[in-house]
């Protein structure tokens, strides 16, 4: 695939031919290992009070169980990438897969609460870096006017893969025990990655690469300097508002994801599994929701970049409108329906950030601005969510910190805008940059 200068800020924008069927290959195996990630991250969600009742665990130990994966993949996501985008990007891919293959299989042996503990260390050692090394890769052999229908339909794979790990993971243990749970999710996790280390290779993916690379970076084990690094992920205006903006929205996303059962709880009186059934529901809304936005952003802005930032702008305005009107509703069907539409919106924003993201930092070190980009979500939105909107509820009720949530798509559109005032000037003289290095 060749890539021409466009008419407007000098963008090499592709040529807008179709992506070769290798391409999609490696996308259908990267996503598969995505959803085996998060198939072996939630999984336990599903056995807990399995283990709570064979073992004895109290509530504490069993949310460590589950915290010790997200913890490590908050702290490891950026230092591991940074690794990955020096080491190879595909011998990451397939360390990380048998990492958290292997410890899925020891969750399914173990013995006690510590063994436990210790594998469930070791799926977020394995799982912590995939989620931005994997997009990179991806966005590497594709042409960019697709970036935000990749990163979009490639982080929906998070929530679909949780979804899937906690349905069949509740089916397997009811019927087979908890341990084979944890067995189907490492078997699932090895027969993709035999197959990944079959099908990628990175001299293939040089071979079909949509990103033409100084000969110095067309092979791993770049080495850039702490200086150059930081300076490429923070080089503009546009891209630090593109962090901040997307993190700020997936607060929306990770409040209503984490309460909506209580909600149903206690304000339509459904019992626990219902109301777990009806919050995946929205979880499902959201994650195509995702999908859909990056394809609409692509469609709308293939030939003129810079409305991706208004897009997202649009995506947050919209979220916060519906999702603030559905809380003022009484409880209903029309109070669920305005929420789900609201949902539907509430990650849109995921495919233009990861474009903007990738498009504003230079190519070999995407991995790393991926993971800054996850820092930025978790540390502004994913994490603060659901803590403040419990604190909001102690002190207003459920409903009331719900009425207050959507305000965050505000800010988040505020930082979007603010960033759409660089972003023709930050792209035209990253895309200059990236020509002389070539040169």
């Amino acid at each position: 695939m060749h890539y021409v200068d466009a008419p407007t800020l000098g963008t090499p924008v592709a040529s807008f031919s179709r992506p070769r069927v290798y391409a999609w290959l490696v996308f259908a195996l990267t996503f598969g290992l995505l959803l085996s990630d998060y198939m072996s991250r939630q999984v336990l969600n599903a056995v807990f009070p399995l283990l709570k009742a064979e073992w004895g665990l109290s509530d504490t130990q069993l949310g460590s169980l589950s915290g010790v994966v997200a913890l490590l993949v908050g702290l490891l996501t950026f230092p591991l990438s940074v690794l990955a985008d020096r080491w190879g990007r595909v011998r990451s891919i397939l360390l990380m897969a048998a990492l958290w293959s292997l410890a899925t299989l020891a969750c399914g042996i173990a013995t006690g609460y510590g063994e436990m503990f210790a594998a469930r260390f070791f799926v977020g050692l394995g799982e912590a870096a995939y989620g931005s090394v994997g997009v990179a890769l991806i966005i590497s052999i594709f042409p960019a006017h697709l970036r935000s229908t990749l990163t979009g339909s490639f982080m929906a794979g998070g929530a679909f893969g949780s979804v899937a790990g906690m349905a069949l993971g509740g089916v397997l243990a009811t019927r087979l025990g908890w341990r084979w749970a944890f067995v189907a999710m490492a078997i699932f996790g090895a027969a993709l990655l035999v197959l990944y280390a079959l099908t990628v290779t990175e001299r293939r993916l040089r071979a079909h690469s949509a990103v033409a690379l100084p000969s110095r970076h067309a092979r791993p084990g770049l080495r850039v300097s702490l200086r150059q690094l930081f300076g490429g992920l923070f080089a503009s205006t546009s891209v630090i508002c593109a962090y901040v903006g997307s993190g700020l929205q997936l607060f929306i996303m990770a409040a209503v994801i984490a309460w909506m059962p209580s909600f149903l709880n206690r304000y339509y009186a459904m019992a626990p599994d219902k109301a777990g059934v009806g919050a995946a529901a929205f979880v499902l809304i959201g994650a195509l929701g995702m999908v859909v936005c990056g394809i609409v952003t692509d469609r709308l802005c293939r030939r003129m970049p810079t409305r991706k930032m208004a897009m997202a702008i649009g995506y947050c305005t919209i979220t916060a409108i519906l999702l603030g009107l559905a809380f003022q509703l009484p409880p209903g069907r029309g109070q669920l329906l305005v929420a789900a539409l609201g949902m539907f919106f509430a990650a849109g924003t995921s495919g233009p950030a990861g474009a903007m993201v990738a498009n504003l930092t230079p190519t070999p070190i995407h991995a790393s601005a991926f993971a800054t980009l996850t820092f930025a979500n978790n540390l502004l939105g994913l994490a603060p969510g659901p803590l403040l909107t419990g604190v909001l509820a102690d002190r207003m009720g459920l409903l009331g910190a719900f009425r207050l949530v959507p305000l965050l798509g505000l800010l988040a559109a505020a930082a979007f805008w603010i960033g759409r005032r660089h972003y023709g000037n930050d792209l035209a003289c990253m895309q200059a940059a990236e020509r002389v290095d070539a040169a």
